[in-house]
């Protein structure tokens, strides 16, 4: 058995669809649970990622849930209609692990997750073209908690204390940390190592020398 997520979609064909690609998968996907409400997901503490529709029911676009899960430490592949750019950056600036249209079907969506529970960079067409177009393109759009997360960590001597502070386990620090590294290496400028990190903040200006 290959790794487990949660689908979180109200349309039943996608849910089905999903379900299907994931069992014809070699190694199988198991899908743990499906829903219309994000509370599905976040009662599935044992998925390793989460299908997200970012269009629940007839409203806007769910950043709000989508923030609920990255703050619960969940891996997010968004999987939706929308297609333009400002949606998808968005979305990587909430923390999503990586955005997939429905257009961009099984081909994409199953290595997508295959490499997010494995915190391994996946870029499919759509964003690849929004990250592109992202006036930024060199410099990655951390979310504020991932922002947090960092910069607590190079101001503490472990990811134990960072947990602490803000009350996280290490493994959902590890989560954030993994996240800003995946983000920096889709940018051309990987950081494999805290020093490297602590650099790539310096060039960014997410940090002065003063205030390490």
């Amino acid at each position: 058995m290959g790794p487990s997520i949660v689908i979180v979609d109200d349309h039943p064909a996608i849910v089905d669809g999903v379900r299907a690609w994931c069992a014809r998968a070699e190694p199988e996907i198991g899908v743990l649970a499906s829903g219309a409400r994000v509370e599905v997901a976040l009662e599935e503490p044992a998925a390793e990622a989460v299908v997200l529709d970012l269009q629940l029911g007839s409203g806007s676009p769910a950043f709000g849930d989508l923030a609920r899960l990255v703050d619960a430490g969940r891996r997010v592949v968004v999987y939706s209609q929308h297609a333009d750019s400002d949606t998808a950056l968005r979305c990587l600036e909430l923390g999503a692990a990586t955005y997939l249209t429905k257009a961009e079907g099984p081909e994409h969506l199953i290595p997508a997750l295959r490499a997010v529970v494995q915190d391994r960079p996946y870029t499919p067409p759509v964003l690849g073209g929004a990250m592109a177009a992202d006036p930024r393109p060199d410099r990655p759009a951390l979310s504020e908690r991932e922002r947090e997360v960092l910069l607590a960590w190079f101001e503490s001597d472990s990811k134990q204390l960072v947990a602490q502070r803000f009350h996280l386990s290490v493994k959902t620090v590890d989560t954030y940390i993994g996240r800003v590294r995946i983000k920096y290496a889709d940018a051309g400028r990987p950081a494999t190592t805290k020093a490297a990190l602590v650099a790539r903040a310096l060039q960014d200006g997410l940090i002065d020398l003063a205030g390490l």
